[in-house]
């Protein structure tokens, strides 16, 4: 069975805010702020939340360590206090770093300082809106019944080199494959044949129950 992901969020704004308590519901999340009032606020709903600033790396060491599987910076408003976390974060050792960004210059910082993926929240926000306006039959787009989900899954390792009529995900788990993102090489398959044979590479969109697909997310490697 998967452990649960050991998540760190810095800055509890309203994103940051959000985000921690989403990922609360299936990680181990701690949560930091220098506000103590926006702590306090958040401290019931997830598992840590400490008052420390970010800026100081003797502060954030001593809470944060190489053990954390991701580290999401929700510091965008403030970009010398984005970057100094950046740094700290790196020279601790983290290995996945998200991080809200401002604007294409701050993106770029962050990205030459080796984060992996950054965030623009309102953009992101409005391109999403902007699709449910023009098409707002999209899945991705519109709530399903409840308790459905349209959900990214990354395959463990026994499914790879096996096809998705020998995987039966329907019959054992109650989901279906809507898609593949294929990485490598990038494509994407509309609703892939029977015969299609799961690579480490590959990114699985399915649909189904909130328990089912958090079921599958647990099969052991």
């Amino acid at each position: 069975m998967k452990k649960k992901k050991y998540i760190c969020v810095i800055g509890l704004g309203q994103f940051g805010m959000e985000l921690a308590r989403e990922l609360a519901r299936n990680c181990e999340v701690l949560a930091l702020d220098r506000d103590e009032n926006l702590v306090y606020s958040i401290a019931d709903d997830v598992q840590r939340a400490l008052v420390v600033d970010a800026r100081d790396y003797a502060s954030l060491k001593q809470v944060v360590t190489a053990d954390f599987d991701e580290v999401v910076v929700s510091l965008g408003e403030s970009l010398e206090a984005s970057i100094l976390c950046t740094l700290h974060l790196k020279k601790i050792g983290i290995k996945m770093i998200r991080a809200k960004v401002i604007s294409e210059d701050h993106a770029a910082i962050l990205h030459s300082l080796g984060v992996q993926e950054v965030i623009f929240p309102e953009r992101e926000t409005a391109w999403r809106l902007a699709a449910q306006i023009v098409n707002p039959n999209l899945l991705d787009y519109i709530p399903l019944e409840a308790g459905y989900r349209v959900m990214d899954v990354a395959p463990p390792n026994s499914f790879y080199g096996k096809t998705l009529m020998e995987l039966e995900l329907r019959k054992k788990y109650g989901v279906f494959v809507l898609a593949v993102k294929e990485l490598i090489p990038e494509r994407f398959v509309f609703l892939p044949d029977p015969s299609f044979v799961i690579k480490p590479s590959d990114v699985l969109v399915m649909i189904g129950r909130e328990e089912h697909l958090a079921k599958l997310q647990k099969v052991s490697d």
